[in-house]
């Protein structure tokens, strides 16, 4: 892709957007480390999730993820008087309100926070450390008074696995001394439950009384989550800075190494990082990623910054992996074929892409690719029909930019297995029947994405032939008919039963009445719902609908399915429609994929829309008007990035996920298909 322009959009927010304690709970910043940790916070600061962390380190790469700082709280004496600049809700009802004194936050490639306090400026940013499980803040304090300003900074610790509270009597042991020279006055190592963070300041370490604070989640508790959690602080951290002057605060916390070695550092002040320089690296790093992507439009160059944050190692299989979204998703198959196109592909990440596409390739078994990868000696999880055959895709839209052969040979094997393997039957009742579709699931098994199950409850029974995966089967077969020679072999009978799997699909799957696809066919009542999978039989490389039945499709599904920030996932007027995904955990998996708005089928929605319009210059442009509220949808929930779902019936907040790697991915791949030419 040429002619892109590396520039990318500034989230700038101010007043307006905090005016309640509750609306500085709305949005949030994400960063990274490439490990699989990260941090995340309100814009004011607040915890308002369990999983909301300043600092969330990952000792082994992607998934053992701990707690290890839930937030900071910061407080300074200007004029002889104490304001406290931290915003946090608590579960005895109390708040800290400091947000009054937040001025702006901005988001770019760091995020940045600017309060004014009687006549004194505080302006704080923050960076992860890409590969390392290291956190780095500063705070620029500008004192413009007559009297010295005192700055503090409370580290309230929990040390705790993701998802796990601090413990009953969980207490934390630090050592350390002044550390004597170099870019660090103090340098320290807290210790608890087995795990150690060293903390190194320009400022002075203080001792204080063990504190502990238990806060309110209200993101969870409106989710029947969790809704309290605790943390501790054993020490503050101050910085004085005299009349009329300016000095900068800076203060980092790290578990050292790489995810080889989580407790690499000694603590030694000359082994550390300076905070300057992370926070330049990361910045100038991001640039970079943005130049690399090669987009023209300014959302698409974030958006190729915020796909990034979902990479991450993968230790057990020494590649490359996609993390599904944040806060709570790990890395699986079905997910990662998804998002790879978009996220690696359409960035211009090619051997993060092979990378990944290798390690599927290696774990392939029975003609099946893992939905969950294995931690520690566990076996992988291979409860999926679609990621096989989109793994095939991936390598087919691979070979598409780059023209690598060699890796093409390489899996072709794998290919072959998984095409075997359907024909004859796999697990999970996969098998190509006699007419040449493909049928999967059966009992309690849920393959395909609309796959929660409540209990012994299926929302979504989908067993039997489900419509995108027998258009993924139909491209898998084409994709192996136009690769077979590359491989030196025949790819005839792929291509002839790629032409009775077309026949079969349009005998049964077409819908006259309706004007689109059944869902699924199985002889039930839920056959004829008018659902989102439909899209991906117009959007895949290789489809089987003649132009008019592709236009019908298109139009069905924008008539009863579209909104501004996804897809339905069933037709309003559907007496099984939800529409809203709120509740506990039960009410929440029942409406899931009954009604609930995805972003990630509005990608193919866009590719298909474009395609039964020729890619005509009308068609684009009606394309990027669309597009254009994808700017309000990532000002909202996770700044700078697309959230999993939104409510069915009016979507207006963000909810599942705040980051999702899919969503991003497919919006991606609709930039790149309106840019390149």
């Amino acid at each position: 892709m040429a002619g892109g322009t590396g520039r990318s959009m500034k989230w700038v927010y101010g007043k307006q957007d905090w005016k309640t304690f509750e609306r500085g709970l709305e949005n949030c910043y994400l960063m990274t480390n490439g490990l699989g940790g990260f941090s995340s916070l309100t814009m004011t600061g607040a915890a308002a999730r369990g999983d909301h962390a300043f600092f969330m380190a990952c000792t082994e790469a992607p998934n053992h993820r701990y707690n290890m700082i839930q937030r900071l709280e910061e407080e300074i004496t200007a004029g002889g008087e104490n304001y406290l600049l931290s915003a946090q809700e608590f579960a005895d009802g109390s708040r800290q309100e400091g947000f009054h004194f937040l001025s702006e936050f901005s988001f770019e490639d760091t995020p940045v926070w600017r309060y004014h306090i009687k006549g004194t400026e505080v302006v704080k940013e923050a960076a992860m450390r890409q590969g390392e499980n290291t956190i780095a803040v500063r705070w620029r304090i500008s004192n413009r008074t007559r009297q010295q300003v005192r700055f503090m900074v409370t580290p309230y610790f929990r040390f705790a696995e993701k998802g796990k509270d601090l413990a009953k009597e969980q207490g934390f042991r630090r050592t350390g001394a002044d550390a004597g020279g170099g870019c660090y006055r103090c340098c320290a190592r807290i210790e608890s439950r087995g795990l150690s963070l060293v903390c190194a300041t320009n400022g002075r370490i203080e001792d204080m009384p063990e504190k502990l604070q238990r806060y309110y989640y209200a993101y969870d508790a409106c989710d029947g989550r969790q809704e309290t959690g605790a943390a501790k602080a054993e020490h503050r951290i101050v910085f004085c800075v005299e009349p009329g002057k300016s000095g900068t605060l800076e203060l980092l916390y790290t578990m050292g190494g790489s995810q080889d070695s989580p407790g690499g550092t000694d603590g030694n002040d000359a082994s550390l990082p300076s905070v300057k320089s992370v926070i330049e690296e990361e910045r100038e790093r991001r640039q970079r990623l943005g130049k690399a992507a090669g987009f023209v439009s300014e959302t698409a160059v974030f958006l190729a910054k915020s796909a990034d944050q979902f990479l991450a190692e993968r230790q057990s299989t020494g590649g490359k992996t996609i993390l599904a979204g944040f806060p709570f998703f790990e890395d699986w198959g079905r997910d990662t074929m998804i998002a790879l196109p978009g996220v690696c592909l359409s960035t211009a990440r090619y051997e993060e892409a092979k990378s990944i596409l290798r390690t599927f390739a290696r774990y392939e078994k029975d003609g099946l690719m893992p939905n969950l990868f294995p931690e520690g000696k566990n076996d992988p999880m291979y409860n999926t029909v679609d990621a096989a055959l989109l793994f095939i895709n991936c390598v087919y839209l691979y070979f598409d930019r780059t023209k690598d052969g060699d890796f093409v040979r390489e899996v072709y094997p794998v290919m072959e297995r998984i095409i075997e393997k359907y024909q004859k039957g796999t697990k999970f009742g996969i098998r190509m029947e006699e007419d040449g579709l493909l049928t999967a699931g059966k009992d309690l098994d849920q393959v395909t994405w609309m796959d929660v199950r409540a209990g012994d409850v299926l929302p979504t029974p989908r067993h039997g032939r489900p419509v995108e995966v027998n258009a993924y089967w139909y491209n898998a077969l084409r994709i192996m008919e136009e690769l077979s020679p590359l491989c030196k072999k025949d790819g005839t009978l792929y291509g002839e039963q790629a032409e009775q799997v077309k026949v079969s699909f349009n005998r049964c799957f077409w819908m006259e009445d309706k004007n689109c696809l059944k869902d699924v066919v199985s002889g039930a009542d839920a056959d004829r719902q008018i659902r989102c999978n439909q899209i991906w039989a117009v959007s895949m490389p290789f489809t089987m609908l003649d132009w008019e039945r592709e236009r019908r499709v298109v139009d069905t599904v924008f008539e009863k399915l579209y909104t501004p920030y996804g897809l339905r996932t069933l037709a309003p007027e559907d007496p099984q429609f939800h529409p809203a995904y709120e509740g506990d955990m039960f009410h929440r998996d029942m409406a899931y994929h009954q009604g609930t708005v995805w972003v990630y089928p509005m990608g193919a929605y866009y590719l298909a829309y474009l395609k039964v319009n020729h890619f005509s210059r009308k068609a684009r442009e009606e394309v990027r008007a669309q597009m254009e509220v994808l700017e309000s949808a990532m000002r909202e929930g996770c700044i700078g990035q697309l959230p999993e779902i939104y409510d069915g019936e009016n979507p207006t907040s963000s909810k599942g996920c705040f980051a999702q790697a899919w969503s991003v991915g497919e919006m991606l791949r609709v930039y790149e298909a309106l840019e390149k030419q």
